[in-house]
């Protein structure tokens, strides 16, 4: 297949965010088959390097520069003038990232034929695509994350810091997402949550749930079973949701634990820690590492990895890296929403904690018990090892592309 792949966000390199993360796997598994034109944005913190590498990955690589601030403002008003936002609630910062000239390549490209498949790599992309297309080439949509269901879940769970903004933006969202679906052939999510939502906005439409993976040869299996008593978390330390999961660990958490281990060390591995984070470097037992050269190290000679989010929504990868090399993992249901890791039937392959005191009760577990350890090494590798690998996920995206453009030409 020749395959359009439209992602607003330069996707290299692939540590850079979840959206990076995503999109450079699955396009680099499509290119081993397919022909693939990159189409993208540059801006001022991607080097030359960071171009010729993702080159190297694509048939064709396909680079605009954003528009400038006055031709985007120009278009949000346009926008404004002509309802677009009451009527079908475009979210500004879609229109404000809208690119005129990659509209117009875009729209040459599908006039001139030549291309059997369109995806757009998470919804920011839609505002590219016209509904007519359905009828000549494939149109896929992978939505990285739904934004009407991250205000809904908000809404639900009470991490809403402004309830009736809020309210407002959710009725907007659920119009702006139920116009959009129906461009599309084929659907993908990353979480069954975001199918059902999706589902109850657009019937009719086709969604498949493709999850996240991990690159088994970037986070290979530790040789050992560590022992000892040391905690690691990981995640880059300037996102509200990893700040707060990692404050809750150093200030509530880890103190009860060392009451009972007084020899319990904590490291909070990630880049850009906040001021907040650095704070917690002064706190007995505990080590702020900033930016590492590679995580693998840490995790390799953790005891256990503790992912206690309480903010956030969708499938953690951190949590997917941490199982691939064999640490066990303490994490709450945000942090392993999605995975498939206790309960009947099922191999235990984390330890599920919500409460402070069930966060005590399963890193104690894990300090005292090696065997216990080496279940949830084994059953948490087998795990990725069957499910979520990228070779894995890029099969499965790769036969959602086939079926549209099947749907095209049956």
């Amino acid at each position: 297949m020749k395959i359009i792949m439209l992602s607003s966000t330069f996707p290299y390199p692939p540590t850079r965010g979840r959206k990076q993360l995503r999109t450079f796997h699955l396009l680099k598994y499509l290119s081993k088959s397919h022909q693939v034109t990159l189409v993208t944005q540059r801006n001022e913190t991607i080097s030359d390097e960071e171009i010729e590498a993702l080159e190297k990955q694509v048939t064709e690589l396909v680079i605009f520069p954003p528009e400038k601030a006055s031709e985007s403002a120009g278009i949000i008003e346009k926008a404004k003038r002509l309802g677009t936002f009451i009527q079908q609630g475009t979210p500004p910062e879609i229109l404000k990232a809208y690119s005129s000239a990659i509209a117009n390549w875009v729209k040459k490209a599908v006039k001139e034929g030549g291309f059997d498949v369109i995806t757009c790599e998470d919804s920011t992309n839609e505002i590219y695509i016209n509904s007519q297309w359905r009828e000549q080439l494939g149109t896929v949509l992978n939505v990285h994350s739904s934004k009407y269901g991250i205000y809904k879940q908000q809404l639900e769970t009470g991490d809403s810091e402004n309830e009736l903004k809020d309210q407002i933006n959710l009725g907007v969202l659920r119009r702006y997402e139920q116009n959009y679906l129906s461009k599309f052939a084929q659907i993908v999510t990353v979480t069954q949550k975001d199918k059902r939502l999706l589902k109850e906005l657009e019937p009719e439409s086709t969604i498949k749930v493709i999850p996240n993976g991990v690159d088994l040869a970037k986070f290979p299996r530790r040789v050992t079973n560590q022992g000892g008593q040391r905690i690691v978390f990981v995640g880059n330390m300037d996102r509200p949701a990893n700040i707060n999961a990692a404050r809750f660990l150093a200030l509530e958490i880890f103190p009860a634990v060392r009451e009972r281990y007084p020899e319990a060390t904590l490291e909070l591995v990630g880049a850009n820690p906040v001021e907040e984070i650095q704070a917690l470097n002064s706190l007995p037992g505990i080590k702020v590492t900033g930016e590492v050269a590679s995580v693998v190290e840490y995790l390799h000679w953790a005891t256990v990895c503790v992912v206690p989010m309480r903010q956030g929504f969708g499938l953690k990868n951190r949590t997917l890296e941490a199982m691939a090399m064999g640490v066990p993992v303490v994490g709450s249901d945000r942090a392993l929403s999605g995975l498939k890791v206790d309960g009947a039937d099922v191999p235990l392959r984390a330890m599920r904690a919500n409460t402070l005191e069930e966060y005590v009760y399963a890193i104690g577990r894990l300090f005292a018990e090696p065997k216990l350890r080496d279940k949830l090494s084994e059953n948490g590798r087998s795990l990725v090892e069957n499910e979520y690998t990228w070779e894995k996920v890029g099969q499965r995206y790769e036969q959602v592309l086939l079926d549209a453009f099947k749907s095209v030409n049956s």
